[in-house]
Formats: C-alpha cells, sequence, structure tokens
C-alpha cells in the first residue's frame, strides 16, 4: 500500500515536495501557455501564493542538467504527459534574490557574493559543456559580473541556451526602498548602479527569462530596454495559476479524507475557511469567476484538522499575524514624507474595506508614494484585492479575516500611541456580551480610548475613523466573527458581529452595531436627526433576510452609538 503524501507545509522547493512524497497542487498545465506568450515573462503576487514552488518546478523541468529525473519528478503531473519540445533542453540559472542581502558586507558586496555562489554551481553542475580554460576563470575570480560575461561569451560561441529564473527579483531592492530609503534606492537602479548592470547584461545574456517577486516598482527602475508588456499579472489567463482554486482545495481534502487521515465534512470546512483564506482575485476579466485561496493558510488549516481532528481555534497561522510589518513598510517609504497621507489611505481602507482606485501596472521608486501607486502597492502586497469593476476605476477590497486582521493589529498599534486600551478588560468585557448580552461595558471602554485618543490627534475625528477604531478593537475577540459594512437588502450595516458557531456554539448573543457621528458642534436637531436615522437602519437591517439567515438561534440585539465629534452622547439598544 502507497504511503500517504505529507503535507508540504513551509516546503518552497518542488523537488523537496517530489522526493519526499508530499502532496502537490499540479500547476505544469500552464507550462505550455507561459512558452507561447513570450521568452520574457514578468509576474507579480503577493507572499505565501506558491510563488517559489512555482519557479523551482520550472527550473527543474527545463533544466537540461535533470532530464534523467523527470519521470521521477513529474510522474502523475500533466505535464508528463504534454511535455513541450522546450523540457530539459536549458542550462539555469537560478537566483532567489531574498537571500542576496545577507551577510556583513556592503550591499554591493553582498550582492556580488550571493551571485557568485549561485554561478560557481552553476559552472560546477555544467562543467561539461564549458571549456577548462573558462571553468577555471569563473572558479577563479569572486567578481559575479565577470563569472556573467565569461558564461554569456562560451554559451553563445557554443550555442547553449540559458534560461534565466529570479525568485523575490525584487526583495532585495523592496529592502533598501523600506529601510534606506528612496534616494539609495535611486543610486542602485539607475546610471550605473550595479543592481542596474547586472539587469543590462541578464538583457542581453538569456534565451529565456522568468522574473517573479511582489512589486513592479524594480522592474520599472530596471527598465531601459526591458518591455513593460512582458508582465503577465493581469492577465486572465495566468489568474488561476498560483495560489489555489475551490477545485484544488477540495481535491486535495478528499486525498486526505479517502486516506483516512482527515475527518469531517469538506463543504463545512470549506465553507468555514473562506473568509479567512479565499477571495483573491488578479484580472478584471475573472472578477465574477471563483476566487483563489492563499496556499500557505490552506495548508496551515489542512494541516491542524489532521492533527488534532478539529478546527484551529486561532484561523490565522502565527506566522502570518506578523505580517502586518508589510503595512509598518508601506506607510514609512522614504523615512516618513507624505506618510500622514499615507496613513489616511489605511484608515480609510481599514475603516470601510475597500478604495476605489486605478491599478498601475508599473511605476518608479521616485513616485512611490503618489495616491494610486501607493494603493497600487497595497494591491501587490496582498493587503487589496480585485472586487469588482466600477466606470474605469476598480473597487479594491481587503480579501479577506486573515488581511483584515493585519490592518487591525497595524491599526491598534497606531492608535496605542495616543490611547492604551486594556486588552484584558476589553476581552471580559466580550465575554459579558456573549455569555450575558450586556453589550454596555465594551462599547463604553473602546469609546473612552477613542475620545483619549481623538484629544491627541484632531485628525481621527470623522465616521470612517471611528469605525475603524471601533473595527480595530472589536477584532481582537474571537467569539464573534466582525462583518463590517456587509451588504444587506437595505444598504450596508456598519457591524454585524455574528457567533462563531462552530467553535463556540455557546454563543447566544448576537448584534448589529450602528455607529453614527455628527461634527463637534452639531446642533441638537442634527443630532436627533442621526438618531432617528440610526433607529430606522436597525430595523430595516434586523428584517433583513441575510440576517435572519446569519443570526438564527441567537438574541439579536440592536445598538445604536452617535458620537459629537470624539465624545459619545448616545448609547442605546432598541
Amino acid at each position: 500500500m502507497a504511503k500517504v503524501k505529507g503535507l508540504p507545509y513551509g516546503v518552497s522547493r518542488f523537488e523537496q515536495i517530489r522526493n519526499e512524497n508530499s502532496y502537490y497542487v499540479d500547476k505544469t498545465m500552464y507550462l505550455p501557455l507561459l512558452e507561447d506568450t513570450s521568452n520574457y515573462l514578468f509576474l507579480i503576487r503577493p507572499r505565501r501564493f506558491g510563488k517559489s514552488v512555482f519557479v523551482s518546478m520550472m527550473e527543474a523541468y527545463y533544466d537540461i542538467a535533470k532530464a534523467d529525473k523527470f519521470d521521477t519528478l513529474f510522474d502523475g503531473l500533466w505535464i508528463q504527459e504534454h511535455p513541450t519540445p522546450l523540457k530539459n533542453s536549458f542550462q539555469v540559472v537560478y537566483f532567489d534574490f531574498s537571500k542576496a542581502n545577507n551577510g556583513l558586507g556592503d550591499l554591493e558586496l553582498n550582492f556580488n557574493n550571493y551571485c557568485s555562489e549561485v554561478l560557481d554551481t552553476f559552472i560546477n553542475r555544467y562543467r561539461d559543456f564549458y571549456s577548462e580554460q573558462a571553468y577555471h576563470k569563473i572558479i577563479s575570480t569572486n567578481d559575479a559580473g565577470v563569472k556573467l560575461n565569461v558564461i554569456d561569451n562560451e554559451s553563445h560561441e557554443k550555442g547553449y541556451p540559458l534560461y534565466l529564473i529570479i525568485d523575490e527579483y525584487d526583495n532585495f531592492t523592496n529592502v533598501i526602498l523600506s529601510d534606506g530609503g528612496k534616494e539609495l534606492f535611486r543610486n542602485l537602479t539607475h546610471a550605473s548602479g550595479f543592481y542596474r548592470e547586472y539587469f543590462k547584461k541578464f538583457k542581453a545574456m538569456f534565451t529565456r527569462v522568468f522574473l517573479i517577486g511582489v512589486s513592479p516598482v524594480t522592474l520599472d527602475d530596471l527598465s531601459s530596454g526591458y518591455n513593460i508588456d512582458w508582465g503577465i499579472s493581469q492577465d486572465p489567463r495566468f489568474n488561476d495559476m498560483l495560489g489555489f482554486s475551490e477545485t484544488d482545495v477540495r481535491e486535495m481534502f478528499q486525498y486526505y479524507q479517502d486516506n483516512g487521515k482527515l475527518l469531517g465534512d469538506i463543504d463545512d470546512m470549506i465553507e468555514e475557511m473562506k473568509p479567512w483564506y479565499n477571495n483573491y482575485c488578479f484580472a478584471k476579466e475573472c472578477l465574477n469567476e471563483a476566487r483563489m485561496f492563499n496556499c500557505d493558510m490552506t495548508y496551515y488549516y489542512l494541516r491542524y484538522r489532521i492533527l488534532y481532528k478539529c478546527s484551529p481555534e486561532e484561523m490565522v497561522d502565527k506566522n502570518i499575524r506578523t505580517d502586518y510589518k508589510k503595512l509598518k513598510m508601506l506607510a514609512d517609504i522614504d523615512r516618513g514624507n507624505q506618510r500622514e497621507n499615507r496613513m489616511s489611505v489605511i484608515e480609510e481602507i481599514a475603516a470601510t474595506g475597500f478604495v476605489r482606485m486605478k491599478l498601475r501596472s508599473s511605476f518608479p521608486a521616485e513616485y512611490v508614494t503618489d495616491d494610486d501607486n501607493f494603493r497600487s502597492l497595497l494591491y501587490y502586497y496582498g493587503l487589496l484585492t480585485m472586487g469588482s469593476s466600477d466606470f474605469g476605476e476598480i473597487k479594491m477590497v481587503i480579501p479577506n479575516n486573515c488581511v483584515k486582521e493585519q490592518y487591525w493589529a497595524f491599526m491598534r498599534d497606531y492608535y496605542r500611541k495616543s490611547a492604551e486600551v486594556d486588552f484584558s478588560e476589553l476581552r471580559d468585557c466580550i465575554r459579558l456580551m456573549a455569555r450575558d448580552g450586556n453589550w454596555q461595558p465594551l462599547v463604553k471602554l473602546i469609546s473612552a480610548a477613542y475620545k483619549e485618543n481623538s484629544s491627541v490627534r484632531d485628525s481621527i475625528l470623522g465616521e470612517h475613523n471611528l469605525q475603524g477604531f471601533f473595527k480595530a478593537y472589536l477584532a481582537l475577540n474571537s467569539l464573534y466573527l466582525v462583518e463590517p459594512e456587509i451588504e444587506l437588502s437595505y444598504g450596508y450595516s456598519d457591524f454585524l458581529l455574528l457567533p462563531d458557531k462552530v467553535r463556540y456554539p455557546e454563543v447566544v448573543h448576537s448584534y448589529i452595531l450602528e455607529l453614527k457621528y455628527v461634527k463637534p458642534h452639531a446642533t441638537d436637531d442634527e443630532l436627533a436627526a442621526k438618531s432617528l436615522e440610526a433607529d430606522k437602519q436597525l430595523q430595516q437591517y434586523s428584517s433583513d433576510k441575510i440576517v435572519k439567515r446569519l443570526c438564527a438561534d441567537t438574541q439579536m440585539h440592536l445598538v445604536k452609538v452617535i458620537f459629537r465629534g470624539a465624545e459619545m452622547v448616545i448609547c442605546e439598544e432598541l
């Protein structure tokens, strides 16, 4: 009996997955399509979407030195039965630039040292193809540029096709952009910057090139002679190439269930996962098609179900919880210049869950803080995804609860600079809501913190910022699914707090919370009008079919909270 395949949680190399008999979601059917698209391609996808596994699969497929391993590595996969003429026909140079900024030396030295190590490995792998003179010249020099020149000259002379694959092509420069500022970045990628010089060599040297990363910034700055039409990031043909489709997830779960490793109803598991890990779309032509799952989070959930026979209590992997640092990096680009503008964008998205914009396919680093460019970066980093088309613009939305937690964690850190909230007291208040239906202590605790925060930062005043503040702290609870701005028959509810009945069936209280804001100098009549508006909306929401279905078997509480400026002036349950 065949051994059950292992789960490749945390594994990023294709050959390791195949050699260790781990489960592999087949993506090899995209290879012919990539070949027919262009000899020079680059693709952008967020982190944890299987980029490294995919490009290492490409390396294994095209490497002439691995021809004898083809049937072993690709056994049972689509490409084994449909090989292309280019199979195992290249000498492959494979860089992972996330490793190019390690070491004690300066940036150029570290980069040179890393590239030299890769090229030494290259010439040893293909030693039989090269002359002894070329081999010894490459091994004897520490200059990666010289090594490239020797390989280039001899491979062209002898007619060897070369394939360049770069994983995380932008990692090296993105780190510089966040830590060193735009001036250092520009010095590297413009004029005679060493990074730019390498890419000039790459352009003329390789028969085929495939670059993959998370941002279009680097390529734009290196693009003298690099045609931006190489990009396939928004090409609908490749929308499903990385990440997992629902079909992929279902087949994987079914495999482990058929082999006695997974218990429970697969449909229920997928429905539980969707709000947390699903909803990614990378092409506007695919807006009405099924959305993609995040690979790492899917593995995290499945691994937990296999090991412990139940859903994880924490739906977000601790390794992803630290990803909110990406927001800090983006907010701090260029050492704080225009930071408040960027913070306003992040606050708005955290409060409303969406933003309308024109997606930029490329832009130079010096314009990275421009409004649409900055919003585009949030998309490329996986902090937004395509929601719908809206009269020439795209409505970008926060993809799922996993990413929402990143926004809320970031905003809590931001707010806590002005006002501390006792997290232990807050969780006690949430338990009161869930157990006794006593919601007032929680609302009063968050409202007091909001007032304290607003007294320090006048810019926090406003309905979006009020909603964002409440959302950031309500999200700390694990008993409720916080569904702000859920679309109902009569519009959008501010907050629909749904008990997580899968993990906490004992919670029997649900809430619709309507937050209203009037300016600090609003009249009593304006305040009364806003209160009546809240009453009407709460009554409409409570009769909505969606709400009734989601809140079945719970006692529903309709709560209105109205602020005049930073002061809570009405706090009532209908």
